[in-house]
């Protein structure tokens, strides 16, 4: 963050203040290019893998069914193996199926490691969930729609909403995976980043980490000032 401020174009070396590069930042379509895929790959990660994973903690638990230890166990496979055999292995799955490399390639690579997270994170929350507020909800004559809607997500609310923020940090931020499933001029930031390592990384992307770190500290002290507030009233 303080070299973001450097007035020299080499990263080690200060040589007074500027604020040239913030500018300059905005102007540079090769980091905007990839700053806007990867937003719109994070983005979509985070939709998909909030749902599946809330979906899938509230599956597991409320029910008992055949295989469930197994579904169980799957969810922490993505969280402990290499992203190098994700990424491997999808890529070997894309060239199995014919699939060309683009931007949409990385999404699935994604969606599979944050929906993880997002699972265990809703059924830790689920941990200290009192269901005798369903059920108080049903005997009042609320449907099964309107009391996940009106009682369930409400109090859960505060782990999908961190799950969610979880996601899209990690897929802001996960680098091998789209490394192996991206295809031609489909960069995103991690991947163009590490391409500019070999040169030197030029001062924007000094600038661009100071304003995504200062975005997602603001976000994380929202969401915390939230779920403390609503924690205090439920109190």
């Amino acid at each position: 963050m303080i070299y973001s401020f450097n007035d020299s174009k080499l990263g080690t070396i200060w040589t007074g203040f500027t604020l040239d590069w913030y500018p300059k930042l905005f102007s540079n379509e090769q980091i905007m290019s990839a700053l806007k895929n990867s937003l719109y790959v994070a983005v979509i990660t985070t939709l998909i893998s909030t749902v599946l994973g809330t979906l899938a903690a509230l599956s597991l638990h409320r029910y008992t069914f055949p295989g469930k230890r197994i579904i169980d166990l799957l969810i922490y496979i993505p969280v402990m193996i290499p992203s190098l055999v994700l990424g491997i292995g999808l890529l070997t799955l894309y060239a199995w199926l014919g699939v060309s490399l683009q931007l949409e390639t990385v999404i699935p690579g994604h969606v599979v490691i944050a929906t993880s997270f997002v699972t265990l994170v809703v059924m830790a929350r689920l941990k200290g969930f009192d269901s005798s507020l369903e059920e108080a909800a049903k005997d009042l004559g609320a449907n099964g729609w309107h009391t996940f809607w009106k009682v369930t997500f409400p109090l859960i609310s505060p782990g999908v909403l961190a799950g969610a923020l979880m996601g899209f940090t990690i897929s802001m931020d996960e680098f091998v995976i789209a490394f192996f499933t991206t295809g031609p001029g489909a960069n995103t930031l991690p991947v163009l980043i590490f391409s500019m390592v070999r040169q030197g990384v030029t001062p924007e992307i000094n600038v661009l980490s100071t304003i995504l770190i200062l975005i997602i500290t603001a976000l994380v002290f929202i969401v915390g000032l939230r779920n403390t507030r609503k924690e205090t009233s439920n109190g």
